[in-house]
C-alpha cells in the first residue's frame, strides 16, 4: 500500500487561518515538502473556482499552484484529484499536462473528471450541462488529450471537441505518455470510461463498496478487451488520530456525507493508531492500491509525519 497527500487548496475553507495570501501558499508548499520528506507517494490537489460554500476566503487556482508545488519538490509525484473538464478546453489541458510534465521532471499524473460542483460553472460564466452531456464530453475530451501526447499530428471530430492538424511537443517526458486518472464511481458509464482510457482510477467510498465497484470495473474492461489489473486503483480517504477513537469520531461532521457515502463514520482513518491501521488494512484487502489521506488538521505539517510513523513508511 502506498499512500499519497490530498493537500488544501482552500476549497474547504481551510486556509482560512492565514490572513497573508503568500503565508497560505508557503504552508501548502510546505505540506507537500514534508509529505516527500515522510515517503508519501504523491499530492494531489483539487481543481476548484469557488470554495465550498461559495465566500471570499482564499482558493488557489489548481494548475499554477501545482506548477509551484513541482518545482519545490524533486521525488513525489503530483497530480490533480481531478481537473474540472468544463473549466478549460482539452487540447488546452493536454498542451498544459505536457509542459508540466516537463516542468516537474516527468512525475506528473494528469487527473480529469466530468465536473461537479455547479458553483464553479455558474459564477464564472460557464454552461453547466446535465450529468449524461457532461459524461460523454469527458469521453470525448480523453481521446482529444490521449492522442495529442501520442500522435505526432491529431484529427479528431466528436460531438463536442475537434482538432484538425493539432500538434503538442514537448510531450511530456514520461514514455509512453504521461498517466491518465479519472475518477468517479458512477457503474454505467464512468467506469466504463475507465475502463477503456484510464491508467488510474479513483474512488471516494467504504472498501466494501470499493470492492463491488471493481468487480463492476472488471467486467467492463473484460467488455473492451483490457486487463483491468493494468489500472491502479485509488481511494480517497480522511485521517485524524488521536488517542481515543471516541475523541476523533467526535470531529466527523454530517457535512462529510456529501462526499463520503454511506456510514463514513465506520471506514474514515479517524481513531487510534491501532483502528487507523486496521482501516487501512480493510482498503488494501478490497484492493486499493494507493490511498490519498486528506487530513483533518489540513494544514498541520505534524499530521503528516504522525501519520507517517504510524503506517510504517
Amino acid at each position: 500500500m502506498k499512500f499519497n497527500l490530498f493537500l488544501p487548496t482552500g476549497f474547504g475553507s481551510d486556509l482560512s487561518s492565514f490572513s497573508d495570501p503568500v503565508d497560505a501558499v508557503e504552508r501548502i508548499i510546505q505540506l507537500a515538502q514534508t509529505a516527500e520528506s515522510a515517503g508519501f507517494a504523491e499530492v494531489w490537489l483539487p481543481d476548484h473556482l469557488q470554495t465550498i460554500p461559495p465566500s471570499n476566503r482564499y482558493l488557489f487556482e489548481a494548475w499554477t499552484l501545482l506548477t509551484a508545488v513541482a518545482r519545490a519538490t524533486t521525488r513525489i509525484r503530483v497530480g490533480q484529484l481531478v481537473t474540472g473538464n468544463g473549466y478549460r478546453n482539452p487540447a488546452l489541458q493536454a498542451k498544459m499536462a505536457s509542459t508540466l510534465d516537463v516542468l516537474s521532471g516527468g512525475r506528473l499524473t494528469f487527473g480529469i473528471g466530468a465536473g461537479w460542483y455547479e458553483a464553479d460553472y455558474a459564477a464564472f460564466g460557464y454552461e453547466f450541462p446535465g450529468a449524461g452531456r457532461r459524461l460523454r464530453e469527458l469521453r470525448e475530451a480523453v481521446q482529444v488529450i490521449q492522442s495529442l501526447w501520442t500522435d505526432e499530428v491529431s484529427d479528431f471530430t466528436g460531438e463536442f471537441y475537434s482538432l484538425k492538424n493539432a500538434m503538442v511537443q514537448p510531450k511530456g517526458v514520461q514514455t509512453p505518455r504521461i498517466p491518465l486518472m479519472i475518477a468517479g464511481g458512477g457503474e454505467k458509464v464512468t467506469l466504463r470510461i475507465v475502463a477503456e482510457f484510464a491508467d488510474v482510477c479513483n474512488l471516494m467510498t467504504s472498501p466494501a463498496d470499493i470492492e463491488r465497484k471493481l468487480q463492476i470495473l472488471r467486467k467492463h474492461a473484460a467488455d473492451v478487451g483490457r486487463n483491468a489489473g493494468s489500472i491502479k486503483v485509488t481511494a480517497t480517504t480522511g485521517a485524524l488520530v488521536t488517542d481515543t477513537d471516541e475523541a476523533a469520531q467526535a470531529q466527523l461532521h454530517p457535512s462529510m456525507g456529501a462526499f463520503y457515502p454511506g456510514d463514513f463514520a465506520s471506514y474514515l482513518l479517524y481513531g487510534t493508531p491501532e483502528t487507523v491501521r486496521a482501516r487501512v488494512a480493510a482498503y488494501e484487502k478490497a484492493g486499493v492500491d494507493e490511498l490519498v489521506i486528506g487530513f483533518h488538521q489540513s494544514t498541520d505539517p505534524g499530521a503528516i509525519r504522525d501519520f507517517a510513523e504510524i503506517v510504517g513508511l
